[in-house]
């Protein structure tokens, strides 16, 4: 524990409590020919795979480190279609229609949790909550009520209220009625285990580098050497394998975003309810009762991968407003989570390009995976079967809405840009020798750029800091001790190896 009261170290209260350590399975050690590859082993991966076994096709999944270990095993885990301030938003960029059918396609995903937690049933701390949105400034009301007035266009159940029941200065909230939260590793390896009984094939440590297009099989190459034919690929990997091909890492930016795990006191009666701000730096709220323990989960402190502040302040200030708001509470977890943003703020989920009606793909769910991720699953599911969805026009990754995409997309190249130029010409006086015990930092080595960490026995690691993806620079995370990269999202442990996408390559190693 630090002088702070944070935990030394990250560890997700998710991965952690359910012992998602119990599943492990083998990298891909032969050639393989199946119905359909899944890529990515997070909640629309492990629910496709499950629900295609279902249907009676042979299924790969194919996930490049450890099961539920990313976005998935990171999450908040609230299962809503409230997603922020985003219907009044949507409606005036697609229309009620469309707004309406965004709406309930999160429903229909949580109602399909819903109907596998009861149908077998899996006990994941699945609670029925209202979910609230609210503001603490004088500014936001408008938003609110335009936010209550768009539920009452789209007939969405719920209330407009002045006051929320934590003990937090708000001035307005609208609430939407009959959402969720669960324990998500607990619910998504029951999933798992339904579909390796069903005959469901399942690698871990198996990174997809490329997918070759055919008629009637495609190719799946993989790190292992092997490789795996298939009929259907679809990426749910937290960034698409393939993106390239739609040129995904120029649609949508990568943001991180904390969480920390408080042990409630004894007494503490929770009024019930998940909350998320809609303040310029939002605060997310919300219990958890699992296993006769009970926690409290506040999230925030967004910022893009990359940039802004050192890391850990991120994680202090967190510690600053729970400790104000709830009182001196032992911080039992800390970790931290990677969500991409669509230009649009709608996730992309069908072909991956117009020319490939074989090759799918899910991503951007903009920190709401729980739901969108599962309606991706629905969606893909009835795609690779041949099956009519009215909802594969709204999430068709081919899309585009001038407004607000192309305002987002010059914006967000811009900044890419910025950081690529900024990178290159950045000067670094420090060198490793400098480094100290549990410190990383950016260092010149034989007159270049490079990063170093030493880890506390004094073990000194020093990898080249230029992204395997596009060039970019990486920057040190204190908070979770990895290199991401700025422009498109990349993280790298402190010892060069991928930790998060569109990378696929470690960085270079300096061994001398």
């Amino acid at each position: 524990m630090s002088a702070s009261g944070l935990p030394d170290h990250p560890s997700s209260y998710w991965l952690e409590s359910a012992n998602a350590d119990t599943l492990s399975f083998e990298p891909l050690d032969a050639d393989i020919e199946v119905d359909v590859a899944v890529v990515g082993g997070g909640i629309t991966g492990v629910t496709l795979a499950y629900l295609l076994a279902e249907e009676g096709k042979r299924v790969a999944l194919l996930e490049a480190g450890r099961l539920l270990g990313g976005t998935t095993g990171h999450t908040t885990a609230k299962i809503t279609a409230q997603h922020d301030l985003i219907y009044d938003e949507l409606i005036h960029h697609i229309g009620e229609e469309k707004s309406r059918l965004y709406y309930e396609a999160n429903m229909e995903a949580l109602n399909f949790i819903r109907n596998q937690v009861e149908k077998h049933p899996i006990d994941c701390d699945l609670q029925n909550e209202d979910a609230f949105i609210y503001t603490t400034s004088e500014s936001n009301i408008q938003k609110i009520d335009k936010e209550w007035a768009a539920y009452e266009r789209l007939g969405i159940p719920g209330r407009r209220i002045g006051h929320i029941p934590l003990p937090v200065d708000s001035k307005a909230a609208v609430v939407m009625s009959g959402q969720a939260r669960f324990h998500p590793v607990a619910y998504l390896k029951h999933l798992l285990r339904a579909f390796v009984d069903k005959g469901g094939l399942v690698f871990e440590n198996t990174t997809a580098l490329s997918s070759e297009q055919g008629d009637p099989l495609s190719k799946v190459t993989t790190s292992t050497g092997h490789t795996v034919e298939c009929r259907h690929t679809v990426s749910c990997s937290h960034f698409p394998f393939y993106s390239m091909r739609g040129f995904y890492f120029a649609r949508m930016y990568a943001e991180r975003s904390y969480v920390l795990g408080l042990r409630m006191k004894e007494g503490y009666e929770y009024p019930g309810g998940m909350y998320i701000s809609a303040d310029n730096q939002p605060r997310s709220i919300r219990q958890v009762t699992y296993n006769g323990e009970k926690l409290l989960l506040v999230g925030g402190e967004k910022h893009k991968t990359g940039q802004g502040i050192c890391t850990i302040k991120h994680y202090e200030a967190l510690e600053q407003f729970a400790r104000t708001t709830f009182g001196d509470w032992e911080i039992g977890y800390r970790w931290s989570a990677q969500d991409l943003t669509t230009l649009d703020k709608i996730p992309y989920i069908g072909r991956a390009s117009d020319n490939e009606p074989h090759a799918l793909v899910a991503t951007g769910f903009r920190k709401w995976g729980m739901s969108t991720g599962t309606a991706a699953a629905l969606l893909l599911k009835e795609m690779v079967l041949g099956i009519d969805n009215r909802y594969e026009e709204l999430f068709t990754p081919s899309r585009f809405y001038a407004d607000p995409a192309l305002k987002r997309f010059l914006a967000s190249n811009a900044d890419v840009a910025k950081h690529l130029l900024e990178g290159k010409l950045e000067w670094v006086s420090r060198h490793p020798e400098e480094v100290e015990a549990g410190e990383g930092a950016v260092v010149q080595v034989n007159g270049k750029r490079a990063g170093a960490y030493r880890e506390q026995d004094g073990t000194l690691h020093v990898v080249d800091t230029t992204c395997t993806h596009m060039g970019c620079e990486v920057e040190w995370n204190d908070g979770d001790r990895t290199w991401d990269c700025p422009c498109h999202g990349s993280r790298f442990s402190f010892k060069g190896d991928v930790v998060e996408g569109p990378a696929k390559k470690p960085l270079k190693v300096y061994t001398d």
